[in-house]
């Protein structure tokens, strides 16, 4: 039978501190964006005991119970990327999946020397998905995991670079990690390090700027850009990545275009044809350069920068049935609270979430305004029908005894 994960030791609630500081790098929120924060690597030695997170044992369980499908795993070796069909197989009678991992081909692939990818541990590990979530609310950039098991004197990939900021977790094993800096500082997330492969590789041949070998419960933070390459030591390595995809000035400027872009939509002028017979924009630069600024210093990029914000990630769990039960047993003494990671934002009367957007009268305003402090309300206190649509909406869910 499929043993169930244990539940997070919510270190940073019962002393008060952040993710951060708590379980990753022993420095204030202040701190770490102060001295660190997408400038250099940080080794924090020891930051503490992550077996609540994650283990061999998980492993195992989501190899080998789960039923998991590519792309929550892949396989390398030798720095290149096996294909699919080298680990998985049919589900079997009653299941038309043909691709669920086959933990019999995964087994000789780990005892061949390959690395196991485990992508995506927020939506496959609880114990993970709750550090991911609170992580990613503190430091207001979207935080995905995965998890690298690689067999002794092996490496999964060569040197390279990411182009999002990682905290790497050693959970079991030791692990050397050679860091070089980077080549191409700051890559935006089209930028990846193969644009740069000779120059790469070059700075891999020189001399490092980290060298050194983590062990069960240190954390390393790279900034996206630093090169590295990782190899386990004398036995197997698990290491979790947490993989900060930073917010950019970049994707801001994107999106301040994009809504000037539709401002100029109105423009009757701007969507004028450009005259017959003409063999370059020569004679038209110069209106639609005044307009265009014009434009940009009216437009709003807010409503896109949290939309894009939004859909980084995904609204904390919800229980169909415990949901629908909600709703049917729904009375004034039933507990409710506010869905977690919701990214909720109330614009006047409109209510923009995860799970979707509502529009409410004026008058259902300060009901609003008492859920979103995510605390625990009774139905009777916030009125029963506006409970029940929460509800429906998957913005509610019922807080529990």
């Amino acid at each position: 039978m499929s043993t169930a994960p244990t539940t997070l030791r919510d270190t940073a609630a019962d002393t008060g501190r952040g993710v951060l500081e708590a379980r990753l790098t022993n420095l204030s929120r202040e701190e770490f964006a102060r001295d660190v924060w997408g400038r250099t690597p940080l080794l924090t030695r020891g930051a503490g005991d992550f077996s609540d997170l994650f283990s061999a044992s998980a492993v195992d369980e989501l190899v080998s119970r789960r039923g998991l499908r590519t792309p929550f795993l892949r396989v390398a070796k030798d720095g290149s990327t096996l294909p699919e069909s080298a680990f998985t197989a049919s589900g079997g009678v009653g299941a038309t999946v043909a691709d669920q991992l086959d933990d019999t081909a995964l087994w000789r692939s780990l005892a061949d020397g390959a690395t196991l990818v485990l992508q995506a541990l927020q939506r496959t590990w609880e114990p993970v998905a709750d550090l991911v979530s609170r992580l990613g609310t503190e430091l207001g950039h979207p935080v995905q995991a995965n998890a690298y098991v690689t067999p002794p004197q092996n490496r999964g990939f060569d040197a390279h670079y990411d182009v999002h900021d990682v905290f790497v977790l050693q959970i079991a094993g030791t692990k050397r990690w050679i860091v070089h800096e980077p080549v191409h500082p700051d890559p935006l997330r089209d930028q990846p390090w193969t644009d740069h492969r000779a120059a790469v590789a070059d700075a891999a041949r020189g001399g490092a700027h980290l060298d050194t070998v983590l062990g069960p419960g240190d954390v390393l933070y790279l900034p996206r850009g630093w090169l590295h390459a990782a190899e386990a030591q004398g036995e197997v390595s698990i290491h979790l990545t947490l993989g900060v995809h930073t917010w950019t000035r970049h994707a801001l400027a994107e999106q301040l275009t994009r809504a000037a872009l539709a401002l100029l939509r109105d423009d009757p002028e701007m969507r004028g044809s450009l005259p017959l017979g003409m063999d370059g924009p020569d004679g038209e630069l110069a209106l639609v350069r005044r307009r265009l600024v014009e434009a940009l210093g009216e437009a709003d990029p807010a409503p896109l920068f949290h939309r894009d914000r939004r859909g980084g990630a995904r609204p904390g769990p919800l229980g169909p049935l415990a949901q629908l039960a909600a709703v049917d047993g729904l009375s004034a003494a039933t507990p409710v609270r506010l869905r977690e990671a919701l990214e909720a934002r109330l614009d006047g009367g409109r209510l923009s979430t995860r799970a979707g957007w509502l529009d409410f009268p004026e008058t259902d305003l300060p009901q609003v305004r008492r859920i979103l402090d995510g605390e625990v309300h009774h139905a009777g206190d916030l009125g029963l029908p506006f409970v029940e649509r929460l509800l429906r909406a998957g913005v509610l869910v019922p807080a529990g005894p």
